[in-house]
């Protein structure tokens, strides 16, 4: 099946705490980085694979349902007899949001290069996958490292986002493994809170250059509130952010990632699309739950004001 884009990695239950009459409270959703991305994707109106593992488990099925419902194929998630589905926790105080994640040994850390789907990979357009699906276990990092390789073997672009989670791994095992994968990248998609510890830099061209010096073509760094830098190693461009009541910014950049990579497919252009899906990214803080806050291309371009 020919897709715009594959995604790979760990989908993840989510329980988001809420403030309900001025008691903590919990709202059941999902997440998972490139999960969440393959929804952005399909919610911008572009077709989107999956490739992951999940548990044969209630949050399993729960997930193969999303996916169905959100019209991500998910014909390359197989089912784990015996691993779980990983599940996290989302709590919010005065500092930001905060995770805590039960995924060790999860379904998702199973996956090997076995399962990395050869034919419809190498007719896909687009490979998106993060450091966490690298960071979760060996053979993950095997199964994302293949299907690297497979992807620019067939002449598939490779999307891939830093999302560093120093909970998973050391800052010098991470360094090394990104440092690794940024040089196989068509689109780099960085924090500029994950750039600055990846590198030790502050200054934001000073971070795109250096990424741009490693290997990746086009460096695409996301800045929270303050917008995006977005740098092909010709032209630089600053897209302020938007501003917005922000009530969770959980999978915000997760957004950004699918909003970018579908507005990019469509129109060939990185900055206009930089554009776009810096106000996705703000849209879905507006709301919470990484996926629930995830915006429509109607939504997006109503926000922008034109019309699809």
């Amino acid at each position: 099946m020919k897709l715009d884009v594959l995604c790979l990695g760990e989908p993840l239950l989510e329980f988001n705490q809420i403030q309900d009459n001025k008691k903590k409270a919990y709202s059941s959703g999902f997440g998972g980085d490139t999960s969440n991305t393959a929804i952005s994707i399909a919610r911008q109106g572009m077709s989107v694979g999956f490739i992951s593992k999940v548990g044969k488990d209630q949050f399993g099925r729960e997930l193969l349902e999303l996916w169905k419902r959100e019209t991500v194929d998910y014909s390359h998630v197989s089912i784990h007899p015996e691993a779980p589905t990983g599940i996290y926790f989302v709590t919010h105080d005065a500092d930001g949001h905060h995770f805590t994640y039960y995924r060790s040994d999860s379904a998702a850390c199973q996956m090997t290069p076995l399962d990395v789907p050869k034919d419809d990979l190498s007719q896909t357009r687009v490979l998106h996958l993060s450091a966490i699906t690298q960071a979760i276990s060996g053979s993950s990092c095997e199964t994302a490292f293949a299907a690297i390789h497979l992807a620019r073997k067939n002449g598939v672009k490779v999307s891939y986002d830093t999302n560093l989670r120093l909970k998973l791994w050391s800052l010098d095992s991470a360094r090394d493994v990104i440092n690794r994968t940024v040089p196989l990248c068509e689109v780099l998609l960085p924090s500029l809170e994950d750039a600055t510890s990846l590198t030790g830099l502050i200054d934001p061209e000073e971070i795109t250059d250096y990424y741009l010096e490693l290997g990746a073509k086009l460096v695409v760094l996301k800045q929270g509130s303050l917008g995006v830098l977005v740098s092909d190693g010709k032209d630089n461009l600053h897209i302020p952010g938007h501003i917005v009541k922000a009530i969770d910014a959980t999978g915000a950049g997760d957004t950004f990632d699918g909003a970018f990579l579908s507005e990019w497919l469509r129109r060939d252009d990185p900055f206009a699309a930089a554009e776009y899906a810096n106000a996705a990214a703000a849209l879905s803080t507006t709301n919470y739950g990484a996926v629930d806050s995830i915006p429509n291309r109607d939504e997006v371009a109503a926000f922008l004001g034109f019309s699809v």
